[in-house]
């Protein structure tokens, strides 16, 4: 399978990393793409018991034998990059060869500033973002105001970019925030500072990428945040500015839609989402706060806790749908154990009405209430099983279940964070 992509089937935080990691230890990955996102994002990968987490970068970065690729629909912070690279670097890891589109967008500090002022502003009403500049770079770039990263390389067309884009975003600090202009000459200086080190990487990645197939190579396109955090398919307005499903992957890294081969969406075996909007099976008892304790739940990227329910196959048979997905890659399995019976969301019920697929309208979303159905738990610890057998029954009838309601076939199964903890349901 020459072309792999890898995305998430929830609000994000499923453990992306870890199926990308598997594929790229498993098997001979080529490329390792990212396509859409920006520093925003997360993945964390446990190798030999150390823990490492990657934001912008690509989780192959940790792959000997690959190059990682920062594609054309990513938006790029410099600054972030080269922190992030030199954070790992400082941990003696051996990276992998890192290349940037000379077509993706570039984070300016203004965008930052502008992220976190607007977010203030409205409230309790505030859509929940990092507040890191990516909301406001794609909206540059939707605009035509944006910067690529080969302006960086022209100075004049740099500085042209800048006061364009700071005309209008200087207008709104002042006069609806009451915030001080961004000065164009300090954003330039900083953007050209990165240059030097930027040269070598940046490359025209969909022509190398589409050539790597011709070739017969293995490319694995890895998602960011996550199908329900789509700016068209998910709960808008409580979104990403991009577009993590499978589709956004053609246009994020600039091949075409007939060189994808499969498709995996990563799953938790409950649900979690951090920040705003709505969330149908979030529990507020003790069972939200046992999973929130024993999975660990905090944002890797933004260190907010996340919020934590039952699994929603509603939201796993939309993820299918609309991602045509070939597999789904099952995490945290053994978070489940200890509890007698666990709930799986099946339909919602709106208004007095079963529903059994994502409903239509955002006011209909935020009025679903789940249908649950209730399947025995177990109490053995999971982590040291190692094929689908060792599992307890009730664990291996537990997946067998979600796969039948969640419209495609489980390939794989984590049991743990470390790389090895991992099970192999349905062997390519």
């Amino acid at each position: 399978m020459p072309a792999i992509v890898v995305l998430g089937a929830q609000w994000g935080d499923e453990g992306k990393g870890k199926a990308t990691d598997l594929l790229a230890t498993s098997t001979a990955i080529d490329y390792v793409v990212r396509t859409s996102g920006g520093h925003n994002a997360g993945h964390t990968i446990v190798v030999n018991g150390e823990k490492f987490a990657t934001h912008l970068l690509p989780s192959g970065i940790l792959t000997p034998g690959a190059t990682s690729v920062i594609g054309n629909g990513v938006v790029v912070s410099p600054e972030a990059l080269f922190r992030e690279l030199d954070a790992l670097n400082e941990r003696g890891v051996e990276l992998a060869p890192l290349l940037v589109s000379a077509n993706a967008h570039v984070i300016a500090s203004y965008h930052s500033t502008i992220d976190k002022v607007t977010e203030r502003f409205l409230g309790r009403n505030k859509i929940g973002t990092t507040g890191r500049g990516i909301g406001p770079a794609y909206a540059d770039k939707v605009n035509r105001l944006g910067i690529r990263i080969a302006d960086l390389f022209d100075e004049k067309i740099l500085r042209q970019k800048i006061e364009g884009a700071l005309e209008l975003r200087n207008q709104i600090l002042t006069k609806v925030y009451n915030r001080r202009a961004v000065e164009a000459d300090a954003v330039a200086e900083e953007l050209l500072s990165y240059v030097d080190r930027l040269r070598p990487m940046v490359a025209d990645t969909s022509l190398l990428l589409n050539q790597a197939l011709d070739e017969g190579k293995t490319v694995l396109f890895e998602g960011a945040q996550a199908t329900m955090l789509d700016v068209d398919h998910g709960t808008y307005p409580f979104v990403t500015s991009s577009n993590p499903v499978a589709g956004g992957v053609c246009v994020g890294a600039g091949v075409g839609p007939t060189r994808i081969d499969r498709v995996i969406g990563v799953i938790k075996a409950y649900t979690t989402r951090v920040g705003s909007g709505p969330f149908p099976t979030e529990l507020f008892d003790e069972n939200g706060e046992k999973l929130w304790k024993v999975g660990g739940e905090v944002g890797v990227s933004t260190g907010r806790d996340r919020r934590c329910g039952w699994y929603d196959a509603v939201i796993a048979r939309y993820a299918t749908r609309v991602n045509g997905l070939t597999d789904l890659f099952l995490t945290k399995l053994d978070v489940l154990s200890s509890w007698e019976r666990v709930p799986v969301c099946v339909a919602y019920e709106i208004d007095g009405v079963r529903q059994d697929e994502m409903p239509m309208t955002q006011t209909e979303f935020h009025h679903a209430k789940p249908i649950y159905e209730y399947l025995d738990g177990w109490w053995e610890d999971i982590s040291e099983c190692r094929t689908f057998d060792q599992l307890p029954k009730n664990a291996q009838r537990y997946v067998e279940a979600l796969e039948q309601m969640s419209g495609t076939r489980i390939w794989g199964v984590g049991v743990g964070p470390g790389r090895e903890q991992t099970i192999v349901v349905h062997p390519d």
